[in-house]
């Protein structure tokens, strides 16, 4: 009889424990991106959010949380408490490549949770419709004879923007002033008032000046052209360059229950396979990617060793 009641017992808390986790989400849920608004981690972000909150019939709200390169959000996410409510859309690189970078306390593969890789998009070597060239070797050949004169922006020190274009300084052997921003928006701003020269930027910082002569895309930052500016050369057309993409995703703390991690990630999954959504994410200047939880992590374990590498040889230190 005691066996009969314990085993009961057990069943019973099993089923309350499945139930509540079932539950899941009973309260709106956080959604930290570590950028300003009107970026391309701030695009995703609400896409994603948008999707999740069709599916779970719950709020999902989008907290934009810049500064400290990202770390401030990222901080913030690993010590909430593992319960489904507070997550991340963020560039990976904010957590494969800040321990590289800077002093971080985070470990991307102890302390977050993949969900789901949303989009991926290389960077664009851009500068202002005014600028007195229109390939990136003219921009080369003007800034060698500038030394120390021109400057480019950035969406802040460390961040992705800033680093894909030390990557291509590096390479080309050009000396430029950083000037870094709080964001990419207010770096655009500049860019178009002439205070800066030159910003790396996505297709989607861009799709709203692609038509109107305000800016010249001199070159892409990935391995190949990219499908929304085919006629765009990439940076390796001119000269030996490693390519640099972001890559977007969902993450959850480190303990979040696999359930919760599990229905998100199949409603994203999902979302992959809805031509609506896709058309959506291009249309934006994105490249699809909808992954599993699996599919994600080795994403991230990739692009950990990739900025060890690339950090180490652009001799960067921790902060």
């Amino acid at each position: 009889m005691f066996r009969v009641i314990a085993r009961t017992m057990l069943v019973a808390s099993g089923l309350l424990a499945s139930a509540a986790q079932a539950a899941w989400p009973e309260q709106p849920v956080t959604i930290i991106n570590p950028f300003a608004a009107g970026g391309i981690a701030d695009v995703i972000a609400r896409l994603t959010a948008e999707r999740l909150q069709a599916a779970f019939k719950q709020t999902f709200i989008v907290e934009n949380m810049p500064g400290g390169a990202g770390i401030v959000a990222a901080d913030r996410v690993i010590k909430a408490a593992p319960d489904g409510y507070t997550l991340m859309s963020t560039p990976i690189f904010q957590i494969t490549m800040a321990p590289f970078t800077h002093n971080v306390t985070f470990d991307a593969k102890r302390d977050f949770k993949p969900i789901s890789a949303v989009a991926a998009s290389p960077f664009v070597i851009t500068v202002a419709g005014s600028f007195p060239g229109n390939t990136l070797a003219d921009f080369i050949v003007y800034v060698k004879a500038n030394p120390g004169k021109v400057t480019y922006g950035s969406a802040g020190a460390g961040s992705l923007t800033h680093i894909s274009s030390v990557v291509f300084l590096k390479s080309a052997g050009l000396d430029m002033v950083h000037v870094p921003y709080r964001g990419v928006a207010p770096a655009f701003t500049d860019l178009l008032a002439g205070h800066i020269t030159m910003l790396s930027a996505s297709p989607v910082e861009l799709k709203p000046y692609l038509e109107s002569g305000k800016v010249k895309l001199l070159a892409v930052t990935g391995a190949t052209r990219s499908r929304q500016l085919p006629n765009v050369p990439t940076v390796a057309e001119t000269l030996k360059s490693p390519p640099v993409v972001t890559y977007n995703g969902l993450l959850a703390p480190a303990g979040t229950p696999p359930d919760i991690v599990d229905a998100m990630s199949r409603e994203l999954v999902a979302a992959g396979k809805d031509a609506e959504f896709v058309d959506r994410l291009v249309k934006v200047g994105l490249e699809p990617i909808l992954s599993t939880p699996d599919e994600f992590a080795k994403i991230i374990a990739a692009d950990t060793e990739q900025w060890r590498d690339i950090v180490r040889d652009l001799n960067l230190k921790p902060k």
